[in-house]
């Protein structure tokens, strides 16, 4: 392994290793590179002879147990990071015909921060480089206490700056090996706590990991496990229920807004379908006309006239007189819906003026029976709050007495009036104008033959 991290404190001030060689001189020597395993280095002979430099020659150790592993000792070869070993008298002589060479280029070039600059210019100390007498030896790697792992710093030094294979016995030694084993305890616990994970995920149904954050409308990161977002308190959203469509009684016991005075464009539209006859007396054959522009329910407006005219209680009494309503053929009248306005203009051509209290007509000289769209809308005084508590709605039976009144002066009835007081007025009395008449008190009465 190369050097990566030194474990221990920052050293500055200390200038001289264990083997008496000077820090400036031996930290300047770039380690060569090698496969991970410590170099071995020569131990001192039993006899005590160096070499003439100093370096300690090979020799048995003194308690006769070798401290090379493996019983090779370290041989340089050529090549490598240190170049070749040559006498060339280029470096510092190491003894006798042997010379210690310098770093390749190289190697200087790879590797700046240990052999020198980039352009190959050995750094200040090293064997290849002329060490100025003035100048103070380099202090030590001050990060090398947190970068260099791979080395003891109190292992002691070889002759050449390394450590070497023995480590002595006692508090180095017992650091070291609790290094170890601290390490160890801390990836067995490592292990321990994945393990606990994994297996509980497979407990919990191997949830998706990708589902513990997802994207945002936003674009963001979103908990989905957030109360806030997911709740069992939280009551599910109810998907409003439609409305219910009004009915037939819903509707004509509703007023609608209309002018008074409104005249709208003139032109009529029939209401399309048919109606058949219910009953099988006389057949009479209507269509329902709505002018354009009024703003009114036409289909409601031809629903009440065919259930109007149809009752027992109208002039379909005792089956004497059937009513069919038609949109295409000739038909026997046109009930129509109209404005004011134009109301008036088709009474005018049967010589009757509406204008007078704003009401409607049969124009006999024509084929509508004409019903003013503004008493259909709003009522009359009329049928007010007497009517509302016998029939507990006001507007309904007088759009029934309405259609049955206009469309008797088409079968032939005119107007009459009560002659008792009290009485119920009868459906051809001008109700919409009044209910009293000459000291008689009248009842409102939407029937030709009312059952009471």
């Amino acid at each position: 392994m190369g050097r990566h991290s030194r474990r221990g404190p920052v050293d500055t001030e200390n200038t001289t290793g264990t083997s008496g060689i000077p820090l400036a001189q031996s930290a300047s020597r770039p380690p060569s590179p090698g496969t991970g395993r410590r170099r071995k280095v020569p131990a001192p002979s039993s006899t005590g002879t160096s070499a003439p430099d100093g370096t300690p020659a090979h020799g048995t150790p003194a308690h006769g147990a070798p401290h090379v592993r493996g019983g090779h000792p370290e041989q340089r070869e050529p090549g490598g990071g240190w170049g070749d070993v040559t006498d060339s008298g280029s470096g510092p002589r190491m003894g006798a015909g042997y010379t210690v060479p310098g770093p390749r280029r190289e190697y200087v070039t790879a590797f700046p921060e240990r052999g020198g600059d980039r352009n190959g210019t050995p750094p200040a100390g090293s064997p290849t480089a002329t060490p100025s007498p003035s100048a103070p030896p380099p202090p030590r790697d001050p990060y090398a206490s947190v970068t260099d792992w791979d080395e003891d710093p109190d292992a002691p030094l070889g002759a050449d700056g390394g450590e070497t294979d023995a480590e002595p016995e006692g508090e180095g030694r017992a650091k070291s090996g609790k290094g170890r084993a601290f390490t160890g305890i801390a990836a067995a616990a490592v292990t321990t706590v994945l393990a606990v994970v994994v297996a509980g995920q497979v407990a919990d149904g191997g949830k998706d990991s990708n589902t513990e954050s997802r994207s945002a409308p936003d674009g963001g990161a979103r908990d989905t496990d957030d109360p806030a977002s997911r709740s069992d308190a939280r009551v599910a959203p109810t998907k409003k229920p439609e409305a219910t469509p009004a009915t037939y009684e819903q509707k004509m016991g509703k007023k609608y807004p209309l002018d008074a005075k409104l005249k709208a464009s003139g032109d009529f539209a029939a209401i399309s379908g048919f109606d058949k006859a219910p009953g099988k007396g006389r057949l009479w054959k209507y269509r329902v006309d709505v002018e354009k522009g009024l703003g009114l329910d036409g289909e409601l407006f031809a629903k009440a006239v065919q259930k109007t005219l149809n009752d027992d209680r109208s002039w379909a009494h005792a089956k004497a007189r059937t009513f069919e309503r038609i949109s295409s053929g000739k038909p026997d009248f046109v009930i129509t819906l109209a404005s004011p306005g134009t109301t008036a203009d088709w009474c005018a051509k049967s010589g009757l003026d509406t204008t007078q209290d704003n009401v409607s007509c049969d124009s006999a000289a024509t084929e509508r029976v004409m019903i003013n769209a503004y008493r259909w809308a709003q009522g009359a005084k009329t049928y007010g709050d007497a009517v509302r508590k016998e029939f507990g709605n006001a507007i309904f039976p007088y759009r029934q007495m309405l259609i049955n009144h206009e469309v008797g002066h088409r079968l032939g009835y005119n107007h009459t009036d009560c002659d008792k007081d009290g009485d119920l007025a009868p459906v051809m009395q001008q109700q919409t104008k009044f209910l009293d008449h000459d000291g008689i008190t009248c009842k409102a009465n939407p029937w030709v033959f009312p059952k009471r």
